[in-house]
Parts: structure tokens; sequence; C-alpha cells
């Protein structure tokens, strides 16, 4: 092997040496026809384009470089290693490179031209010493030879170098500013500190402490520093400052910090030197032509290694020819070469020049992350036609195709290029296509058949249609509703998995983007239903007249769409919000309760200043009260005042409590509880979805504490309910989350509860409690709150003020941008809250166990992995022993707690213990304990401000109300001067959490969407009986309070009462047309009435969708696995979320239950729901955790929508479907399949083989065994097993039925009636039910059903429960049908196969015997 210095080199030092082999004629010696491959080998080497290697070839010599195409120096490398080629010249790359060992190597020269240094270098030994690592094989030489050909004065320095060794120096400075960049951005360096410690880890470190000199390091430095901390610390500030200068990241000088930017963390991610982001710095401007972004490129330090060879000149001036674009400096010059060489790869033209054609490759292969970078860049400054500029280029290097070149030459494989020729030719864009017909476009190209190819690939290119709504929230932001439905059809191969596009709002006279976000459709989504996107937009005076929003596909040239927002005449709402000043008061002592039994109710001596000012209007007056103040403001108390006043003045009253959500109302009763009611001797009762209390509880209640959904659900027969009209006081808690999810409700209930106390002439006191409001003055004139009752409070008077920080972060996707988030936590627990205890709220469940193990391991690598626990070793052995969750017990250990609703009470119950008593310093928790549980904390870390939706399949942001409420945690009245809060967020929202955190957020409502339902109910109670009463409804709404204020809001132009009139008519017009479709009432000239389907909806709380749907799909005779899917279809369960990747767990389900499910839609809420009964019924594990807490979720539902069911079906009645209905609420209950040996497997005793046993006996169901006498038991299964069992079957029920029948009146519709006694014989406590399997307790029940066997139909079904006895009675039909079918069942509503069956024909026939023959 024969090394030269230059690709030009190889051929002339071959060419030279067969040349002298030939005057020596030694020729013969390097040639090769001896070899027996020879004339094969030959043919495949005239195929090569390379003229010289053919040559070279017949002679037995070879090259090889790096200019060389791949395929030559493959084949050259194999000729060599085959002994086909004797010699081969080729440049160092060869020794690096491939393995191709020789006998002897010659370095011919040791001088290489160095382009950087623009001189002459020598070359280095480690080259050297690879070069001659080469010489010798193995496995055919002895010994190798290695000969260096140099000149006379470098002899004795290659020498002295090749028989010493040579240390390994590092080159790591020249980089040092990229890399420390990287970290920087990747934040795993925040300072110089760390930056110093990550310097320490590197080889250069090392080397600078053994060889200082090579390091530009002095002896005197190396005296005065040994371990060369300061030398480190210089280089880190060097590379800081450097970086700083360059915008890539803030490097504060005082306290050392490194602050990373957008623009070091684009350089980061796209892999960008420092060098080449300098140059942009500088060229980047906001408005450039094409050609200044292609020499931008061209200078770019990724391309500084390409030079200008002589010979290239003549096709670079050709190829220069041909760009499409002027190049600045010509072909000569070095940027200009790339330049065309970047034009001649978007024009695919092709190169011949070798040298050129890996320069090309070279250059194509980092250009696609430069454009992107660039694009970035531009992006994040917000530059609107830069930015859409540089995407263009971006897709246009992607897919080699110019932007001015026509769309569809992106299917130019489908595609002839004549047709495009011609369609660019003719100018016919795609909008033109879009309008034409096939024949059209055929006659355009001259071509018929074409005209069909164009029209169906325009049918693929990707378009969407975008439509907005736009509502403004306050004078200066806007919410803009985006609907994005595609528009052509899915190809994978051309579209693959899913299709990206840029959404951005732009403001084209400013040239400003307000918005960008990046939205992703999937083949699924492309087909269904439009995509809506949420997000707000900032809006300036004087506005400008439009704003544009613009969808622009990632990866396709040409696909975009356009959507206008004028806002000329945009009505937005009244500016303005008043705010209470808090005066300074002299505190209040609690004496002037006057009430000793009160005062001992407090642990403390003074009211706090807000409770101070309130005092007398909520104590002393009957006037309603509206307090807007931050949480942690002590507004319980408050409320508590008004509560004291009611018993004062009216004890026979009721205090109705309303908590927008569970958890509240379960602090409030744990609270109150504790401290009022047994002080006071009042009855409370709770009233949620777990527990409902009976009628005789509602009526001695003093309290009742409810949720919205329950007082709604009870409160729509306040015309029949004595309680609901006996309420005096109505405590609203957290009024504000009436513009939240289930703020309707709340609307109207309080409504309601005006309306009914302008009717009964007893006045119903509102105290209504909210954080600091936009807009008090709408809400308190809706709750009827007068000028002295209303206190709207700034946010920032809290009893501990909140010092808030923000930080952004990057990362375009979810997981890997939480990731980012865990270090800056831990630095803000260090920094902010060392020792005191610190919140931090995550969105998901999955979220609180991976921040856990990451804090875990911030702390270990700290030294210190038990700086969160404050509790003995024994102590916390103790406490992890009694928990059940696996990932709690492990995080405890370290002192960080989790709090999620995947827990159970108990697990949960001790983390809040722990925490609250300081023995764990963290808690990690989902937004859930933001409401519920009251743990405030110095420290509150917002990790992230947004959550997975189940219901759109992507991320969205948390209401602004939660984001309050977590920060209001932060700061303990009782041991903190002032609480933080940490709020890490997305880097695009930080400029919207700046503004809203700080100025209250207005409370818009958002019943239209819900009136459906609400009406509904009005109809069914009587309240609404015609058009005009409806409206009348709308006024006592705070919806019709907003509408006044924000009509743009709710879409609507002005607020002259003509246009308000027409609005409020057509909504009101809309929801009955709906509601009649749907078969819940029925409209006639001017009134309403409701129907059946009507009165069930409003009577089990579901949905009018739900019932519509269970009127066109529930029929007579249907089957378990039809009614089933008709359950899980119900709309209650359409908020069911189904998580990331869920789809996977719910196949895997799939297979292990016995009724099939659409496999196509797995990822669906209803299918999942489906998923569950059916793993529910066989008692299958369960995959993940979260599936237990949503199984418990779907089984609370099921009950009213399984009643609301077999009311249907009785109500028309179907026999068949009536009891199947039932057997699947008995399936729920028990967990079980219904079939043969159901009702035995109810008892956890019995073992399959105890059940076989009983059925051989012949006992195959309940009652069989329950008619059992004792000692038939002991010999059926021997006398342990009788005994549990006997124990179990005290459990259940015994039924005992005796019938009389009884003639009705003469007149009556039905002369007979169905006299029915019924009594449990077996003596139990209570009637509560044996349901081990279902999540909530449960009163046995029991159906009536008189039906008709034979013809399959129900005549009436009537809902009992008793304890011990009760007497009832049926009407009989009047009809002659009194034949042999006839039966009475009694059916259970929790205990599988538990039906008692009478046959009344025996019973006609002794009645009829006994009126014959009279005695």
């Amino acid at each position: 092997m024969v090394f030269v210095h230059s690709r030009k080199d190889t051929v002339k030092t071959a060419e030279r040496l067969v040349e002298l082999a030939r005057e020596n004629d030694n020729l013969e010696l390097f040639q090769n026809e001896t070899h027996p491959q020879f004339h094969l080998i030959k043919k495949e080497v005239v195929k090569s384009r390379n003229r010289e290697l053919v040559q070279l070839f017949d002679n037995g010599f070879g090259i090889h470089h790096a200019g060389m195409l791949r395929a030559d120096r493959g084949l050259t490398e194999r000729l060599f290693s085959d002994g086909l080629l004797k010699v081969l010249v080729c440049t160092a790359t060869l020794a690096w490179g491939v393995n191709l060992p020789a006998h002897t190597v010659v370095i011919k020269g040791t001088q290489i031209y160095d382009p950087k240094a623009g001189g002459w270098r020598d070359i280095g030994m480690l080259d050297v010493m690879q070069i001659f690592g080469r010489a010798g094989r193995p496995q055919f030489d002895k010994s190798g030879e290695g000969i260096i050909i140099t000149s006379h004065d470098k002899l004795a320095h290659y020498l002295r170098l090749l028989t010493s060794q040579l240390p390994i120096e590092s080159q790591f400075i020249s980089s040092l500013k990229d890399n420390l960049n990287a970290e920087v951005a990747l934040g795993t360096v925040t300072n110089v500190k760390e930056a110093c410690a990550w310097l320490g880890y590197t080889y250069l470190f090392l080397r600078m402490k053994i060889n200082p000199l090579a390091y530009g390091i002095g002896w005197d430095e190396v005296v005065a520093d040994p371990s060369l901390g300061l030398k480190q610390r210089a280089f880190i500030t060097e590379a800081a400052r450097s970086l700083d200068k360059a915008k890539m990241m803030r490097f504060d000088e005082k306290s050392g910090n490194f602050y990373c930017t957008e623009l070091g963390r684009i350089a980061s991610h796209f892999y960008i030197q420092y060098s080449s982001v300098e140059t942009y710095n500088e060229m980047l401007k906001r408005y450039m032509s094409d050609n200044e972004i292609i020499d931008m490129v061209a200078h770019s330090s990724e391309f500084e290694n390409i030079v200008v060879r002589e010979e290239e000149q003549m096709e670079l001036e050709d190829l220069a020819r041909e760009c499409p674009l002027e190049v600045k400096g010509g072909p000569s010059g070095k940027y200009g070469k790339v330049a065309i060489l970047i034009q001649s790869y978007i024009s695919r033209r092709s190169i011949d020049t070798f040298s050129l054609v890996s320069d090309a490759a070279y250059i194509s292969a980092s250009l696609a992350r430069i454009m992107r970078a660039l694009f970035e860049i531009c992006l994040r400054r917000g530059w609107s036609e830069m930015t859409s500029f540089m995407l263009e280029y971006c897709k246009a290097v992607d897919r080699q195709i110019w932007p001015y070149q026509h769309a569809l030459r992106q299917f130019d494989r489908e595609i002839s290029s004549e047709i495009l020729r011609k369609l660019e030719d003719r100018g016919a864009d795609l909008d033109r296509l879009y309008d034409m017909e096939e024949k059209d476009i055929g006659a355009l190209i001259r071509f018929y058949p074409g005209g069909k190819v164009v029209k169906q690939y325009l049918g693929y290119f990707p378009m969407v249609q975008l439509s907005a709504s736009v509502s403004p929230i306050t004078r200066t932001v806007l919410k803009i509703d985006l609907l994005m439905t595609p528009d052509f059809t899915w190809k994978d191969r051309f579209h693959g998995v899913a299709q990206r596009w840029w959404i951005l709002v732009e403001d084209s006279e400013n040239d400003h983007i307000y918005h960008s976000e990046l939205f992703a459709f999937t083949k699924r989504t492309a087909k269904g239903e439009p995509q809506k996107l949420t997000f707000t937009v900032p809006i300036f005076e004087p506005h400008p007249p439009q704003y544009y929003i613009r969808a622009v596909s990632d990866s396709w040239l040409q696909a975009e769409s356009f959507y206008t927002i004028s806002l000329n005449n945009l009505a937005l709402p009244e500016a303005g919000t008043s705010h209470t000043e808090l005066l300074d008061l002299k505190p209040l002592p609690i004496t002037s309760l006057g009430n000793k039994t009160y005062e001992s109710l407090y642990n403390f001596s003074h009211f706090n200043p807000i409770q101070t000012q309130a005092f007398h209007v909520l104590y002393h007056t009957d006037n309603n009260v509206l307090l807007g103040a931050p949480t942690g403001s002590g507004k319980t108390i408050s409320a508590e005042l008004a509560m004291f006043r009611l018993f004062n003045t009216q004890p026979d009253m009721k205090v109705i409590y309303i908590a927008p959500l569970k958890a509240l109302v379960r602090e409030r009763m744990n609270d109150w509880r504790k401290r009022l009611v047994t002080r006071l001797g009042k009855e409370m009762v709770e009233m949620t979805g777990d527990y409902t209390p009976d009628m005789m509880a509602l009526l001695s209640a003093d309290i009742i504490i409810s949720t919205p959904e329950k007082w709604d659900g009870i409160s729509r027969n306040w015309h029949t309910r004595s309680y609901v009209k006996k309420v005096g006081l109505m405590i609203l808690d957290e009024i504000h989350l009436l513009g939240a999810d289930r703020g309707p409700i709340l609307e109207v209930i309080v409504s309601r509860m005006r309306y009914i106390s302008s009717q009964t002439e007893r006045s119903v006191r509102f105290v209504g409690l909210s954080t600091a409001l936009a807009n008090a003055g709408d809400l308190a004139d809706w709750l009827g709150v007068g000028e002295t009752g209303l206190y709207n409070f700034k946010p920032s008077v809290r009893p501990v003020p909140l010092e808030v920080h923000i930080q952004g972060y990057p990362g375009k996707f979810y997981c890997p941008r939480m990731n980012s988030m865990n270090k800056p936590a831990y630095a803000a627990i260090a920094t902010h809250s060392p020792t005191k205890p610190v919140l931090i709220f995550v969105s998901s469940r999955r979220q609180t166990r991976l921040t856990a193990l990451e804090l875990i391991q911030y702390a270990a690598s700290d030294e210190q992995p038990r700086k969160f626990l404050n509790m003995s070793e024994e102590d916390i052995q103790m406490m992890v022993y009694q928990i059940t969750d696996q990932n709690l017990r492990h995080t405890l250990q370290f002192g960080i707690g989790l709090h999620h609703a995947g827990l159970n009470d108990k697990d949960r119950s001790a983390v809040e213990e722990l925490f609250g008593n300081n023995k764990i310093q963290v808690l990690v928790s989902t937004s859930t304990l933001a409401w519920g549980v009251n743990l405030p904390a110095h420290l509150v870390i917002i990790k992230g401000t947004e959550y997975f939706d189940g219901k759109t399949k992507r991320y969205v942001d948390f209401p602004i109300t939660d984001i309050l409420q977590m920060m209001g945690r932060a700061g303990r009245p009782q041991y903190d001067q002032h609480g933080k809060a940490v709020i890490l967020v997305h880097e695009p929202k930080k400029s919207f959490y700046k503004k809203f955190l700080y100025e209250p957020f207005p409370v818009e409502s958002s019943l239209r969407e819900h009136l459906h339902d609400h009406f509904n109910a009005e109809i069914v109670s009587g309240t609404i009986c015609h058009k005009a009463d409806a409206i009348h409804y709308l006024t006592w709404t705070y919806f019709y309070r907003r509408l006044m204020f924000n009509p743009a809001y709710y879409g609507l132009e002005g607020t002259d009462p003509g246009i308000l009139s027409s609005y409020l008519s057509r909504l009101v017009q809309s929801t009955f047309e709906d509601l009649e479709d749907s078969g819940c009432i029925e409209m006639n000239d001017d009134g309403v009435e409701s129907m059946m389907l009507g009165s069930i909806a409003s009577q089990y709380y579901l949905s009018y969708l739900t019932v519509s749907m269970f009127g066109s799909n529930l029929g007579p005779n249907l089957s378990l696995e039809v009614l089933l899917h008709v359950l899980s279809a119900a709309s209650e369960y359409d908020e069911l979320p189904v998580r990331h990747n869920e789809e996977n767990h719910n196949a895997i389900l799939a297979q292990s239950v016995p009724y099939k499910v659409d496999k196509d839609r797995l990822d669906d809420p209803h299918v999942k729901t489906n998923l569950l009964f059916q793993a529910h019924f066989s008692q299958v594990e369960m995959p993940v955790s979260d599936y237990v807490t949503d199984l418990k979720s779907v089984l609370d539902q099921s009950i009213r929508i399984l009643q609301a069911m077999i009311d249907i079906c009785a109500n028309s009645g179907w026999l068949s479907s009536t009891l199947i209905c039932m057997n699947l609420m008995q399936m729920v209950m028990q967990g079980l399949w219904f079939d043969k040996n159901a009702s035995l497997k109810m008892l956890p005793c019995l073992s399959e083989d105890v059940i076989s046993k009983l059925v051989k006996g012949g006992i195959e169901n309940l009652q069989q065994l329950l008619d059992l006498s004792k000692t038939r038991l002991h010999n059926l299964l021997g006398s342990s097993p009788a005994s549990t069992l006997y124990q179990e079957l005290l459990r259940f029920p015994r039924i005992q039925m005796k019938l009389r029948l009884q003639r009705n009146k003469e007149g009556n519709v039905n002369p007979y009636s169905l006299n029915i006694r019924l009594e449990n014989v077996q003596k139990r406590k209570s009637s509560r039910a044996f349901t081990p399997r279902f999540p909530k307790v449960k009163e046995e029940a029991w159906w009536l059903i008189l039906g008709d066997s034979m013809s399959s139909e129900l005549f009436a079904l009537k809902r009992i429960s008793f304890k011990d006895h009760l007497v009832t009675h049926m009407n009989l039909p009047s009809t002659a049908a009194i034949t042999q079918g006839l039966k009475l069942f009694l059916v259970s509503d929790c205990y599988l196969g538990y039906e008692v069956e009478h046959s009344l024909e025996e019973l006609f026939r002794t009645n009829h015997e006994q009126r014959n023959n009279p005695r």
C-alpha cells in the first residue's frame, strides 16, 4: 500500500509507478491475468464509470480515496483483499476506515495541505502509527514492513516518535462552547459550579493536570492552583460569555447561573455549531430574498471544510448557469460552490465530477437540519413572513422541489413528468384544478387519460378546511375555537402514520405571529369528526383590522389554508373590575359573636382582616353576600358566620352547602362533624354520588352538604318536596367554577332556588364564596347581592403573601418536557424551601410516580437520599408496612408521598397525615388535591399546566381556576411569613399565565351548551309549559347577565332588545326541536309537554341523548349481549378517560372476555366501558391500577342508567327485555355472569367442587339452598363446609309471598286487584345488600312484575323495598287475558337469579270456584 496525501496524487502516483515498472520490464510482477477469476471480474470492473480505475486494473494497480463513488471504493477494497490488485495507492482515510492489511506500507511524503490554515503541515504521529499498523497480514506474514519517505530534516523527528510512545491529547477545548450549550439546554448544567463539575469528568481535565503546558497553562499557574479549579472556571466562564454574546444562553455573572434561551435550545436540538449561530445572528434579517437565504446557509460553519478544486471549475460553471437563483460570489469562491451545490440538490441535477458528488452528498446531509433550525429561529422571533418562507425551504429541501414548481410534483413517481411540465406551462395551479372537471383538465394538457390521473392525485393532496369562532375573554385577550376538517383521501403510501400541520395566528400588518402550535392528524382523526383546537391570543389597542389563522402542512409544499378573523366590529366586553379595598380595621375578637358555644368552636382569638370587614353584614343582617377573596383567606369561617345568623333567627330552616366537587363535600363533612355538629346539637347529612340519604334524614337535617348534581336532581321536583322549600340559607362554595365543566348545573340550581324563593314568599339567603373575580358585579347581580354584600378583594390580599415564579420549558412533546422539568423542580425545592413542606402538582398518576422517583435520584446524587424524611427508620418501616400501594411504599421511605385518585382511602389518609404532620417533606399529587383536602405547604410547584384529555386524545390546558387553586395552597397561615409558588409551563404559554395569574379571570357561563337537559327537567316539573316560560326561565340565569356584558363571547352581534329577544327565541326553539327529535317532549301550537323518555331522563338524571339512544335501540326480546352494548353506549360514558396507549390494554382485555367488541375502535370510551363491564363479570385481573378506578366510576353510573332502561322496557310492555335488564343489574351488583349456577357463585365459600356436589344433590339456585334444612346440608357437604355455608346464608333474605285476589269497586277500569303480602323470614339487623364486588353500599330492593310469560307481555311494574314485611297491591289488566301465562314475578335488584314466580291461573280458578259455590 502506498499512502499519499491528496486525491489527485493517488492517480498520478499509480500511473508513474506503472511507467517505472514498464521501463524496468517488471510489469509482469504486478499483473493478475493468471488469477482464476480474472475474466469474470474484468467484466465487472469495465462497468465502472471511473476511467482511471479500469485502466490501472489491467496492470494490477488500484487507487482509493474519499472522492470516489462508494461502489468503486467497495470494488477496489474487494479486489485488493482477493489479491487481484498488487499495489494500492490511497489516501490516509483508508488506514482509519477499512481493515485492509498489506505486507508492505509506504508513506510517500509527510506534508499535507490544511485548508483551515491555508498552508502545509506535517502529518500527525497518530496517522503514521495507524498507517504502519496496516503492515503485516496476520494470517500470511511473519513480519511486515513500513517505509516512510520524508525530507531529511524531518527524519530524526519521525524516528524519535516511532521509537517512543506518544500520549493522546484532548481536543475538547475547540468544541467546548457547543458541548456546554447542549448541557445547559438539557438542564444538566445550570450554573458555573455544575459546569466545572461536568468539565471535571472530561478527558481534557485529566490531561490538563498531567500535561498543563499543552493547554497553555504555565507552571506558575499550576503552582498557584494545583487542582486547576481556577483554570477550569476560566474555561467555563469564557465559553459562557461567548454563548451569552451569541444569545445562546443568558449568563448571570454575579450569581454564576446559566439560563437557557430558545436559540441555544434550537442549536443543541439541530446540532448547529456555535460559529454558525454567530453567522445567523449577523445575517438573518426580518425580510430576505431567496438567494440571500441560500447564501446565508452556505456560510454555515458546517460547510467550512469544503474546498474549491481547479478540476471542478468547468462543471461548477455549467451548474451555475442552470441554477434558478443568482449565486453570490460565483463558482470560484467557496460559498459560491456551496450555494451552487445546494441549488443543484433541490433541482435534482446530476453531477459528473466525483469530488463534487461527494461534496454534494456531504452538503445534502446537513442541509435539512440547518433549514429546520432557521425555521424554528424565525418562528420563535415571531416573524410571520420569514417563518413561512423558511418552512417552504425546509419542505423544498426534504422533497427536492422548488417552492415555485407545481404542487403535484410531489407525486412525481405517479404522475408523468410530461403531464407535470404541461400543467406548469399552462399555469394551472391547485385552486384552478380543484374547480375543473376531469375532461377539462384532460383538454388543458391535451391528454385525456391524464385528466383522470390528475384529479385522482388532487384527492390525495393534503388540505384542511378551517373555521373559527372568536370569543373575547377580556378587552386584551381573545379565545379562539378553531375547527379543522381534513379534506383529502388518506393513503398510507403518501401520508404515513400522521400528517402534521403548523397552526399560526398572525397579524399581517405588524408581521407578527401571536400563536403557533403543531397539530397532528392521524389516519383515524382524518376520517372522523372535525378536530377542535382552543387557544388564546392577545389583542392590542388600536386593534388591527384582522388576524389570519393559517394551517400550513409541515411536509407538503403549497398545502396551506387561511381563515380571516375580522376584528373591526368585534364587541369587546366592558372594561373595569371594581375591587373592594381592604380597610385597615382592628381585628375583631371572637367574643363579638356574643355566644359562648360559638366562641368555643374556634382555636384562635381574633378574626382575620377579611373576616373582620365582612363580619357585620354576615352575622347581623340577612343580606345576600358574595365574598371574592384568594384561596387560603378563611372564607369557610365567613360562611359559618352566616350559618350562626340563621340558627339564631330561624332555627327551623335548613342550611344547604353546595360544593362543586365530591372531595370538597367530604372535607366539609369531616371538618364540621368534628367541630360544629356535636357542639351545636345539629343534624347534618351528605349528598354525593357515593351517598344518598333517605327522606327522613333530609327532613330532620339542619345542614345539608351536597354536590350540584344531587341537589339539582332533588330540587327538580320542589313542588312535592317540602324540605326543598325549607331552605333558609344557601352557601355556594367556589362559585367561580360556574365557568368550568360542571358550571351549568351550579347555575341552574341557583336560578331555581331564586325562582322558588320568589314563588314561596320565604326568602332564601345566598352566600357565594369564590376567588377574586374580574366580573364580580354580574355574579352579584345574579345572586341578588346588593352594594353592601359585595366583597371582591384583590388576589394580592392574602393573609400570607405569595411570590410566584413562572418558568417556561420548550419541547414539543409532553413526556420529554415533563422530564426536563424534574431538575428545575428539585432546584426550586433546594432554593425556596429546603426544609419546609412542598406540594408538587402534576397532571397524571403516572407523573406522580415518575416525578417522585426522579426527585429521589437527585437527592441521592446530592448524597442526601433521605433529606425529605423527618422520622426515624423504625417509624417509617412501621408506616410502610401498612401501605398497600407498591410505588407509595417505595417513595415514602425517602420522605416523598404520592396522592391521587388511584390510591385506596387508607393509603390516602396515611399520606395526608404524614404530610400534615411534617413527617414527610414532599407530596406529589394530581390536581384533585388542590380542591379537596386542605393541606397547605410553604412551596407549591405546578409541574406542567396541561393534562391528557381522553375525549380529544390530546393534551389540553388546565382551566385557570385550577391553577389559581393550586397556587392558593402555598403559604401556611400559622407558620409562614410568605408562600411561594413555582409554575413550570410550556414556553409558548408563559406570557398568558403571566397575565392571568395577577389579573383576575372573568367567569363566563357555559349553560348554552347544556340547555337541553335543564329545559327537559323544567318541562317535566311543569315550570316550563310554553316558549315564553322558557325565555322567562333564561332571564333568571347568569348566562342572561353575561349576554348583556360580553355578547361576542356568545355569538351575539349586539345588545339591542330586538337582537337579544330573537337570539333567545332562536335558542329556545332549537333546543325544543332537538328535544322533540330525541322523543323527550312534544310540541304543539305554542306549548310543550313532556313524554315518557323525557320524564325518565329527568328522574334518573340522564342526558337526553342517552334516553333518545335507548328509545331507538331498545326493543322486545333483546339478548344480554345487545343490552350490554346499549348500556355501554350511554352518553354518560363519553367522558371515561382512554389514556395514552390504553388501546393496547383494551386489545388484551378484548381477548379474555366472551362478547366481541369493535377492534377498530379500541380507543373509544364506550368500547372501554363495555370491556370493563365484561372484565367485572368475568373477574379478570385489571391490566393497570387506573382501570380499577375507571371501573368504579363506570359501575357508579350504571345503576341509574340500568334503572332507566328497565323503566323504558317496562313502559313499552316488553317482559323479556325487562327481565334481562334486571339480570344485567344483578350482574353489575355481583360481578358475575348470569349463567346456570350463577346464584350459587355469589357465596364466597362455595368453590367449584362444592357447587358440583350441590348440583348433584339437585340444588341449582339460591332459593333451593335457602329452603334446605341444616341436617340435609350436613349430609350433602359434611359438617365443616356446611356450617360456614349456613353462616353465609344468613346474609341473604328469604322472602315469603302471599297473594289474594280482590274485586275492585264498581266503575273501576280494572275489575280485579292483587293483594300482595311479603315477609322476610330471615331476621337480620339491616336490609343492606351483600354485594362484595360493588364499590358502594346498597340497600336491598325488589321489583314486582305482572306479566304474561306466554306472549312475553308486561302489564305492570312496581319497585319496592322493605326490611321485615310489606303489604301492597297491584291492579290486574282489564282485558280477559287471564291465561295460563299470567304470572307475578318478584325479582331482586342485587342477587343473581333471585326470582320468585307465581302463576295467577290457580288463584283465579280457586277464586272462581269460591264464587260459584258459596257455602
